[in-house]
Parts: C-alpha cells; structure tokens; sequence
C-alpha cells in the first residue's frame, strides 16, 4: 500500500508542476488564494458558525493565511519532493485514503463568497482533489461581506437564506433574484426545508447537468453551470434530467450554448437603435437564393378578443404585403395564452413552412427562443425589450420620443400648472416615457407639475383626475396608428372641457409595419442571419428616424402649438433633439444630468426614478393588481428582486407594453 502511495504521490507531483508551469505562463498566480490577502477590512468582523459541511470540491479554492502556499498549486497538487516532511506526510494519507479506513477526519476552514479556505488539512484536501472526490467533509465558519449595492455581494445575501433552508453550497449565483427563479423552476417555495432524498436528487442532477456542459463551453468561457442551468430550465422540466441520455442532454446544452453565453454576460446584449438595413454581398446573395419568404406572426390573444395591440401588429402585416407582394406569404396564429399554447402554434408555423417568425409580446419570448433553438435555420423575432438571448431578436420601440412631444403639447393646453398621466407598468422603458413626458410639459409651462396615476393599481385614475380638477390628462399609448383611437381619447392626451367633454389632442403611434418592413427587406437582401458562434443578443429599440413610432395630432389642436408640435418631431426625426439633454434632477433631489451628456440606451431602458416634478411613486411588485403581475414579472424595473413564483395566465391588457 505505501509503495502504491508513494507511486501516486509521484504522479500526483508531476500534475502539479506541469500546472505550476502552465499558470506561470499564463501570468497567473501558481499556488492557492489567501483569504487574508483578498479579505476588505471590515468583512472579519462578522465570522458565523456554520457547523458540519459536505463541502464541494471545487468550492475549495485556497487557505486562510499564507502559510505553506508554495507547497502547493492552485488546485492544491503538491509541488515539493516527496523525501520532504510535506511528502511523507502526504504518502501517509494517500495510504490510508487507499486503505480500510479512509480519510474520516474533516477540514477546517473558511467560507467567503461561496467559495472555501482551508485552515487545517491542506494535505488531507490535496489528497482528496487528486482522486477525484466530489466533496469533502469540513467545519466551516463564515465570513460575511458588508453589504452593499452590488449585484454579487446582493446574490450571496440571498443565497444565506437559500441554504438555511436547502444545505446546499453547490450553486452560487452572481445575480439577485437567480435563487428564487431556481426555487420556482424546481416548484419550491423559499424557505421551504429540502429532504434528504431532495438534496442528493438536486445534486446528482446538476453533476449530471455540469458533466454535459463541461463538453461543449469553451474553456475560457465565464458562464457559470447554475447560471447555464437556469436557463435550461426555463424551456425544459428540472425532470428531465433524470429521463435524457447523456447524448440528448449535451445535444440540448450544445443548442444552447450561445444563449448561456449572452445571458451571463451583460456586454453580450447590443441594443441598436437604427433601422439599418443588413445586406449580404452580390455573391452572397446568390448562394442564398433568398427569393420568397413565408412569414408567419403568433399573437397572444384570440383573433376575436378585439385586441388593439393584435391589431397594431396585423396592421403591420398587412403593410408587409402590400409592399412586398408575391415576395412574401404571411399567415397569424392566435391565442398563444400559455406557455403549452404558444410552442404548439410557433411549432405549426415551423411544419407549414414560416422562414420568418414574429411573436408579438413580451410573454412569447419562452416559446420562441425553445423554438429558435430548435431550428436554426428559421429567423425568430419577439416583440420585447431587454432580451438577453441571441438565438432570438427583439424589437420594440422608443416610445418616449413621442411623449416627450406630447408632453409639451400638454404644458401648452394645460390652463393650469397639473397635468395628470396615466402609467400602465413599472417595466423597462416606461419611467424613460413618463419623464420624457414630464420635461416636454416643463418645456412649455416652466412650472408644470405632473400627477401620476397606475392602471396596474387598484382604483379609476380617469374619474379621479377629473374630481380633482386636473383637465389634462395622458392616457395610454395608440398600439395602431387608427385616427379612432385619438377620437375616442381612450389613448393619447386629452382636454377635458367646462362642459366635461374629452377633447382630443395628440397620441404616439406604433408603427409596426415600419419594423417589419425593414426586417424582411434585410432578409431578402441576405442579411439578419444567425452566425454561428455568435453570442451576441441584438434588441431592436427603433424611433420615430426609422417610423416604428410615431405622433398624430387632433384637428382640435390650436395652431400654433400643432406648430410647435411638428417643429419638435423634425427635430426628434433628425437628431437635434434629445428630450433628456438638459439639467435633471430627480425626486430625491439627486443632479441626473448637469446638461451636458446624453444617456446611454441601456440608461434609458432601465431608468428607475422620477423627474422632480412629477407628483407620484413607482408601485411596489405587491400592490399591483395579478393581471398586470406577470408582465412586471419579466420586464419589471425591480424583477431581480421579485420573489418568483407560479404564474396564473396573464390578462389580455399584459401583452402590451408601455
């Protein structure tokens, strides 16, 4: 047995000096970290007892001081000889870890940040590592990090709970919110206490799930296994991983892969703001023989439900073949109400031949990224914002450019200083729209303050304002550019007038068709293709440049302001106008722009706080009525902090987005 031992220890040697050597050129430190060394100032002071702990191998990652590091490389393979006192003591374990008894006696060391640091038994962790033990038994204390806004430091916080409950250190996500959506996917409530049985089920399954992702990431991919899990699990049951071959779940990942990629990555998501048209060149174009397009659009809602936001997209596919003609055939499937619903209707479009997929709301993105994944070769589109996939495109528009406009015709109406707003969801985009609104007001009436009011909310903000004297109001967003619509004053800005009628002002328009048209003329001329190896999620957020969005004004409206109102879209159009460059300060009183820079897309899209004159707050996820819940629930301001759960079917209103 010694001599076996000794034998090992040799080849255990000559594994760590070829890493040593390997790490060196790589400008790499060659032995393991030292938590003293990585440790702020004030994180030893809150150390807890953590107790008994299986403890997974790969968790291990260095000690707690300094000590003998240089006995050792990163992954704890022994780099002195094996005549050393380190030696001899390493062959005397490896000969009991060969032997009857094994190694029972557990480590002690440190956890910080879901990761391990051993303070005692350095060899007996050296010994394990080389023969492959999946974990090791160990007393762990905690070190707990101050907490603070950032989103990994906010993750770990999260995890605590999830392990007082689950014992599990075998997942350690960087985002807040994953450990809820895993609960969710494996029908959890948070808190709820594992059993054992669930526990090992857990484990084996995501070993099974990390084995099939080791053989297809990159090695110097980033992607996390849990992360890549979630994922996964966001198109197939957690199940699955006791029924797939080991073939069918690589083959599953490997489809995946690129959108593991993108989804872990904040940089992977490009938001373009132009309708550029992506052609191929002359000979590209031949070998494509892209000569007809069958397209094919999934709606949310049932043909007959009278849906305006259907409407605004059937509209557009009807313009799609007006000009196209015999280039293209278009078809719609309705009543994608479900997960179940949605892949069934996006799979007959498949089998009857789509090469071109439109999903028309946000709830649709599961469907069609299982179904983009599927079929690589069919261009797959989702009306949303802020999709990190990059097998999928989404497209949506700036919306805010038109209320910006609208909000300035409403400083100019208002015969006072109150204007009332009327907000759908706290979703991406929408705070973006609704401060837009509030500078284009102070443009015209320096002292203008807007009144703001949720639909998603209990009560009738229409009748309120109208009890509480305000007389200009915004309502809702036109989904189609139907002059009905701004008559009707059910969407757009409105004056109501001594004799309590709605006056009919402006409204912003959707032009949908503007986006289809530029998506299937960049097809046709061999352009929007899927590159392979590409990890890259490409969301569309056009404006009124490109015609995706647009403004009508009433005939009702005074001259000069109708004026006013097209000087202001010329200038939205062209460039020379930027609703948010100019001094900002928000209602906590914080500068948001001295003037003189101009936000980032992704600064937009994920604004999160109010100008200061505008009198209202952003809703809690709690106080929103359950139709509009599964909307915030995926494109919410605040859904990394939304505790997930089990969805009922959303409200036909959820499909829209402003």
């Amino acid at each position: 047995m010694m001599q076996t031992a000794v034998e090992e220890y040799g080849q255990a040697l000559r594994q760590g000096q070829k890493e040593y050597k390997e790490l060196l050129a790589a400008g790499k430190s060659p032995y393991p970290v030292v938590l003293d060394e990585i440790l702020p100032e004030n994180a030893s002071e809150t150390v807890v007892d953590v107790g008994l702990v299986d403890i997974p191998v790969e968790r291990i990652v260095g000690v707690k001081s300094a000590g003998r590091i240089t006995a050792f490389t990163a992954s704890f393979l022994p780099l002195l000889e094996v005549k050393s006192e380190f030696g001899n003591k390493w062959v005397n374990l490896c000969a009991a870890h060969l032997g009857d008894t094994g190694i029972t006696d557990p480590i002690v060391c440190y956890e910080y940040l879901g990761n391990f640091y051993v303070q005692e038994g350095n060899k007996r962790v050296s010994v394990l590592r080389y023969f492959g033990a999946p974990s090791i038994a160990g007393s762990v204390k905690r070190v707990m990090p101050p907490m603070s806004d950032s989103p990994r430091i906010r993750a770990y916080y999260e995890f605590v709970e999830f392990y007082k409950s689950s014992k599990l250190y075998a997942v350690q996500f960087r985002h807040p919110g994953d450990y809820a959506r895993l609960l969710a996917a494996l029908g959890k409530k948070p808190g709820e206490a594992w059993s054992e049985t669930e526990r090992r089920t857990f484990k084996a399954y995501f070993h099974y799930f990390q084995d099939a992702l080791e053989e297809v990431k990159a090695k110097d991919s980033d992607v996390l296994a849990e992360e890549a899990l979630l994922l996964w699990l966001d198109l197939y049951p957690f199940q699955d991983l006791g029924r797939l071959t080991a073939g069918e779940l690589k083959k599953s990942v490997a489809a995946l892969w690129e959108d593991m990629v993108s989804s872990s990555n904040e940089d992977s998501v490009k938001v373009q703001t132009k309708a550029k048209e992506e052609k191929s060149s002359f000979l590209n174009r031949i070998f494509t023989g892209i000569d007809q397009l069958h397209v094919a659009f999934v709606h949310q809602m049932e043909a007959d439900a009278g849906s305006p936001w259907v409407m605004g997209h059937e509209a557009g596919r009807k313009h799609l073949e007006e000009v196209f003609g015999d280039q293209i055939t278009t078809r719609s499937y309705f009543g994608a109400g479900d997960f179940d619903r949605a892949e069934l209707l996006v799979e007959q479009a498949v089998s009857e031949g789509a090469d071109v997929i439109f999903t028309t709301s946000p709830p649709l993105s599961r469907a069609t990224l299982k179904a983009a994944v599927k079929y690589p070769k069919v261009r797959f589109f989702n009306c949303s914002v802020d999709q990190p996939y990059s097998s999928i495109r989404t497209y949506y528009g700036r919306i805010y450019e038109a209320k910006f406009i609208t909000g300035a015709i409403a400083g100019a109406m208002a015969g006072e200083d109150r204007i009332g707003y009327i907000a759908a969801y706290p979703i991406f985009g929408v705070l973006a729209s609704i401060n837009a609104f509030a500078l284009g007001a102070l443009l015209t009436n320096p002292r203008a303050q807007l009144e703001l009011r949720w639909s998603c909310l209990p009560g009738t903000p229409q009748a309120d304002f109208y009890a509480d004297g305000i007389r200009v109001v915004s309502n809702r967003d036109a989904p189609t550019q139907e002059k009905v619509y701004l008559d009707l004053c059910n969407y757009g800005t409105y004056l109501t007038n001594d004799r309590g009628e709605m006056v009919p002002l402006a409204m912003p328009v959707w032009g949908w068709g503007e986006f289809y048209e530029y998506a299937i003329r960049s097809i046709l001329e061999g352009g929007l293709r899927r590159e392979k190896g590409s990890a890259v999620a490409l969301n569309y957020w056009l404006g009124m440049d490109s015609g995706a969005i647009g403004i009508q004004l009433s005939d009702k409206l005074p001259e000069g302001v109708r004026q006013m109102a097209r000087i202001l879209e010329r200038g939205m159009k062209d460039g020379s106008i930027d609703p948010f460059l100019r001094k900002i300060r928000a209602q906590d009183g914080t500068v948001k722009n001295d003037g003189t820079r101009y936000f980032t897309p992704g600064e937009l899209l994920h604004m999160d706080w109010l100008c200061d004159n505008i009198i209202g707050q952003i809703p809690q996820y709690e106080e929103i009525l359950p139709s509009s819940k599964p909307m915030v629930r995926q494109l919410g301001i605040y859904r990394d902090a939304i505790v997930a759960e089990k969805e009922d079917k959303p409200h036909e209103d959820s499909e829209h987005i402003r």
